[in-house]
């Protein structure tokens, strides 16, 4: 599977522009995923996923506070937790990272959002490399998507074969299906020039 990763992906792909992408604030309450829809866009735009996909996984995963030194905080209370807007656990990362090439580690995902972001752009890609076309048809591939971000690609393809998916899962399909439209919303918004200031 590595070798469907072609170098010039690897390349559009780094030349995206994090600059524009800010942390997280400290206040949990000011963090809204919307405000990465532009990234989110041109970053699954370069990869050919779903930026509505991308958008509803982050606010899917936006339960937990992102600024960085929360998200130190909360390692340590939880070793294993999960870094990043896009809430990336160290397994799947490992993965992506060892696929594409990636220069950053697991830890830089909480300290950088856009390559929080564009990881999880990553990993979305190879689970749909990986999502057989024919599929059960309770589920949209968006929805195999994300239940495969959340649970992992065997648990992917099991909801595909018609698996039903546990208790969790479905509370995270639940929350996919509710968040799609604010999701929709947030690219849209994001896609819309503001208007310049009146003199």
């Amino acid at each position: 599977m590595a070798e469907r990763s072609t170098a010039a992906g690897k390349q559009r792909l780094c030349e995206v522009d994090p600059s524009d992408v800010r942390t997280p604030p400290l206040l949990p309450g000011g963090y809204d995923p919307a405000d990465y829809a532009a990234f989110v866009a041109r970053s699954a735009g370069e990869a050919s996923v779903s930026p509505l996909l991308v958008m509803t996984v982050l606010h899917n995963e936006a339960y937990k506070p992102h600024h960085p030194f929360l998200e130190r905080l909360w390692q340590w209370w939880k070793p294993g937790a999960s870094f990043g807007v896009a809430n990336m656990h160290r397994a799947a990362f490992e993965r992506v990272r060892r696929m594409h090439g990636l220069s950053g580690r697991w830890q830089d995902l909480r300290d950088d959002p856009a390559f929080a972001i564009r990881a999880a752009v990553l990993y979305l890609k190879d689970l749909d490399r990986s999502l057989p076309q024919r599929h059960a048809p309770r589920y949209t591939r968006d929805e195999l998507l994300a239940l495969g971000y959340n649970t992992g690609e065997r648990n992917m393809r099991a909801f595909a074969r018609g698996v039903p998916p546990g208790p969790m899962a479905r509370s995270y399909l639940r929350r996919f299906r509710a968040h799609r439209s604010q999701a929709a919303k947030a690219l849209a918004d994001s896609a819309t020039p503001s208007e310049p200031p009146a003199e």
